[in-house]
């Protein structure tokens, strides 16, 4: 514990103590992946990361279809989708990436409120 939050702890009140305990410590990168499938936006996540497995294997499988063509025009069949496909997994993988921040976030936006009222 450092000097700052020791003097962070001293100031709060005992409710925002209580707040900070209910906070608890951050939680590990696991822990915050299965997290997203909770709440009321858990049913969105759980249907994007569907829909991104069934664009990830629909891509490799079309990959796979593409390495054993025999012809331009067979592998150009099987490689742009295969990269589209790909590439939309990705996409939808990155976009779930911000949510996993929102917690550390909130965090810090309280140990800087809790900062503000001490001064």
């Amino acid at each position: 514990m450092t000097d700052f939050d020791r003097q962070l702890d001293a100031a709060v009140t005992a409710e925002e103590r209580d707040l900070l305990r209910r906070i608890g410590e951050e939680p590990g990168a696991i822990p915050q992946m299965i997290g997203l499938f909770r709440g009321r936006m858990g049913w969105v996540h759980l249907v994007m990361m569907l829909a991104q497995s069934a664009l990830f294997i629909a891509g490799v499988w079309a990959a796979w279809r593409f390495v054993q063509a025999t012809d331009a025009l067979e592998a150009l069949r099987w490689g742009l989708p295969a990269a589209v496909a790909v590439l939309a997994a990705l996409v939808i993988k990155v976009a779930m990436y911000p949510v996993l921040h929102i917690r550390q976030l909130r965090l810090e936006l309280l140990r800087l409120e809790l900062e503000r009222d001490r001064a």
